[in-house]
């Protein structure tokens, strides 16, 4: 997994594709280690602003399709 502008890169060993989650500044590759869910990551993360229920929507249907994938292991 890498940081990127547009959010986090990540690719596996097993295949030559890579995967792109558009989360912006919102998930950063900490949130990966499990200790919180989205939410409440997003929650103790972000700015005062409160991020708009369809961005986190779309963040989960994201992560849920690279969970599908291989790509993420969900301990």
């Amino acid at each position: 997994m890498r940081e990127e502008d547009f959010g986090l890169l990540f690719y596996t060993m097993a295949d030559p594709r890579l995967f792109f989650l558009h989360s912006g500044e919102l998930l950063d590759r900490d949130f990966f280690n499990g200790d919180l869910t989205l939410e409440k990551w997003i929650r103790q993360n972000t700015g005062e602003e409160p991020v708009p229920r369809a961005r986190i929507v779309g963040l989960k249907k994201s992560l849920n399709q690279l969970k599908e994938k291989g790509v993420i292991i969900e301990c």
